[in-house]
């Protein structure tokens, strides 16, 4: 499905993307070339950003964590994402991120897709990351950082050998057991996976540094004296009001790219700034309307948080996988009577 096709105005059951549809799409595709398409399906999404209707996502907090509901739609397909991020619940064995989604014709209003979306904004994440990455980090970067060894933290390295071309990755995580965990994932994957015991350890020779941590408070992953010249910061991990992970002298060195400032101003590192602070939009540096990086030591921060738009990609892309491998099943979720005003008869004739 191209980035301006329509979808089916009424379906009489309801395609369905189950966790275990989902994983087997994954491995049909493959990890890093399912990355490598939903980086360029945000890419060209992001090119027609003006068509989008945007609009920060809507939270609810606890002090456990927040529950979130992310709608977009560019005038032929409506999408929306409802995901929690609460980093308590590892404590409980529990996932931090859970999420599922939905696509609906906007004509109709029929939806037209539902999907497990815990695995597949694992993926989008990674896969907005390292699109963020190529048009930022340094030219020939080869070695990434990445503290926080959760579970996003093996997808960002995929994504980053694919898209970016690194070869190497350093890691590491707070919880040794972690670190361990994600090297022997990433085991024969052609990276070079280095454990190590801190992050100043972990950012030696790096190009690209990645943040991806989970505890919900102001946190300092990076100290201002750890970052130097000609580095890019992916920083992912801070993406809720009271949640940062970068000290705020880096942010004042660094030339920062945001999805969409409403959100990334509550959410993201530059919560910690003055809201007229300048930021440059992904969107224009894809478009070429403004710049990129334009120095080999120049400081590029993406301050990542995650946009309804992205999960909007995200979704077209698996619909369309979907239907072409028979990866769904269907759903009868929609009450579709053969006369539109015999809702009640509809009733009344199934009870046998």
């Amino acid at each position: 499905m191209n980035a301006h096709a329509t979808l089916p105005s009424r379906l009489a059951l309801v395609p369905f993307v189950s966790v275990a549809h989902m994983m087997q799409l994954v491995h049909h595709v493959g990890v890093e070339t399912m990355l490598a398409d939903l980086a360029d399906s945000i890419e060209r999404d992001f090119k027609r950003w003006e068509m989008f209707d945007k609009t920060a996502r809507i939270p609810a907090h606890s002090p456990e964590g927040v529950i979130e509901l992310m709608p977009t739609s560019d005038g032929e397909v409506y999408g929306f994402k409802y995901v929690n991020g609460h980093p308590v619940n590892m404590k409980s064995g529990l996932q931090t991120v859970t999420a599922f989604g939905l696509l609906a014709d906007m004509h109709t209003g029929y939806p037209v897709l539902l999907s497990e979306m815990t695995m597949l904004t694992a993926l989008r994440t990674a896969a907005m990351s390292a699109l963020a990455a190529r048009h930022l980090a340094p030219k020939g970067a080869r070695t990434m950082a990445v503290i926080g060894n959760g579970a996003q933290s093996e997808f960002q390295c995929l994504g980053f050998k694919r898209v970016v071309g690194i070869d190497t990755v350093r890691l590491y995580d707070i919880d040794p057991a972690a670190t361990e965990k994600c090297a022997a994932n990433l085991a024969g994957s052609g990276l070079t996976v280095i454990s190590c015991t801190s992050a100043e350890q972990a950012i030696e020779g790096a190009q690209i540094i990645t943040t991806v941590t989970a505890d919900k408070k102001l946190s300092t992953i990076l100290t201002d004296n750890m970052v130097g010249p000609g580095v890019h910061i992916n920083a992912v991990g801070g993406d809720s009001p009271g949640k940062t992970e970068l000290h705020r002298d880096i942010l004042l060195r660094s030339n920062i790219y945001v999805e969409y400032p409403p959100q990334t101003r509550i959410e993201g590192e530059i919560q910690q700034l003055s809201p007229d602070h300048p930021v440059t939009e992904l969107w224009q540096v894809m478009t070429g309307a403004t710049s990129g990086r334009t120095s080999q030591t120049e400081i590029t921060l993406f301050d990542s948080v995650g946009f309804a738009i992205e999960d909007f990609s995200a979704l077209r892309y698996v619909f369309a996988k979907a239907l072409e491998t028979g990866l769904y099943a269907n759903l009868d979720m929609v009450a579709d009577p053969d006369e539109p005003r015999d809702l009640f008869g509809m009733l009344m004739r199934a009870k046998g």
